[in-house]
């Protein structure tokens, strides 16, 4: 019970703080119209990030068939979205998702190149995720979720995106005191067990953690209720 207060504390003031963000200014640079997608590509696909040089393993976790409708949700540089463009197939679906337009444009550019021609880019907003109601199987938030300003407005909308029974796959850095670096211990607001209990109060059923595939971050598996 001792450690169930804390959280129901947290989640009670951002629920009377809706409109504040949790983390001011985390996506800015994103919002720059001058930003430098081949210098994001270079942080972003690099062997030394796990996420990167693991990027296989997570894919085929991930578990999307055939015809499934998914959203890659903060797509950023496009690292999953072909991939996963591939795993649902010519009758699937890939909203590729990200609060950049810069961004938006390489994937599109990529896609194209690729005849990815089941690839839809959205930009979303601090807010929304801006997809229809109902119209994706599964949402894919990798290293994203700590960029959610308002986190509960955003899952409000991606709850109402997928459809019934629907998935989501978190994947985000462990915030650990004394084991996590001073980047992760300072640029991620918070660790798993607030995430997930954040995600879990919008409408989600915690069913699965793949715990053979990472290190440095954790990922979870929910269900829509």
């Amino acid at each position: 019970m001792k450690r169930i207060l804390p959280l129901l504390c947290l989640l009670a003031s951002t629920s009377f703080a809706q409109d504040a963000s949790v983390k001011p200014g985390i996506n800015d640079k994103f919002l720059d119209p001058k930003l430098k997608v081949g210098e994001w590509t270079q942080k972003f696909e690099t062997e030394s990030r796990e996420i990167y040089h693991q990027r296989e393993k997570i894919a085929a976790a991930v578990g999307l068939k055939p015809g499934m409708a998914m959203a890659d949700i903060g797509a950023g540089t496009g690292l999953f979205t072909l991939p996963f463009s591939q795993a649902v197939g010519e009758s699937g679906k890939v909203y590729a998702v990200d609060i950049a337009k810069n961004f938006l444009e390489h994937i599109q550019a990529r896609a194209t190149k690729a005849h990815a021609a089941n690839v839809q880019t959205i930009q979303c907003t601090g807010r929304s995720v801006e997809l229809p109601e109902a119209s994706i199987d599964l949402a894919f938030i990798c290293d994203v979720y700590h960029h959610f300003e308002f986190p509960q407005a955003s899952l409000d909308t991606l709850h109402k995106a997928l459809r019934p029974g629907g998935l989501l796959v978190l994947i985000d850095f462990k915030r650990i005191p004394g084991e996590s670096s001073d980047f992760v211990m300072g640029h991620v607001r918070a660790g798993q067990e607030v995430f997930e209990a954040e995600v879990t109060a919008a409408g989600f059923e915690k069913i699965d953690e793949v715990k053979d595939v990472l290190k440095e971050n954790y990922f979870v598996k929910f269900r829509r209720k």
